[in-house]
């Protein structure tokens, strides 16, 4: 896979480097408040995406089955 950009010391792989360069003078430009608010809005997504794969692989799993499922993944608890 070919890599566009770097930003911020993150790989970025589908924006093209004007792009990548706009969106880091827009979050540097931005307050703390909303920077943090992109923080959440970002990693509540992330979370979202997870738990849908998760999901999507063990449609058998319970709501408490898929929650530990999701923390073995991100934090490597369980299992």
């Amino acid at each position: 896979m070919r890599r566009h950009g770097i930003v911020s010391g993150v790989t970025v792989s589908d924006t093209t480097p004007r792009a990548a360069a706009i969106q880091l003078l827009l979050y540097r430009k931005a307050g703390a408040s909303r920077r943090a608010q992109i923080a959440v809005e970002l990693s509540d997504a992330a979370r979202s995406t997870t738990m849908a794969g998760i999901r999507r692989r063990h449609p058998e799993y319970s709501e408490r089955e898929a929650a530990l499922e999701f923390l073995r993944l991100v934090y490597g608890l369980g299992k």
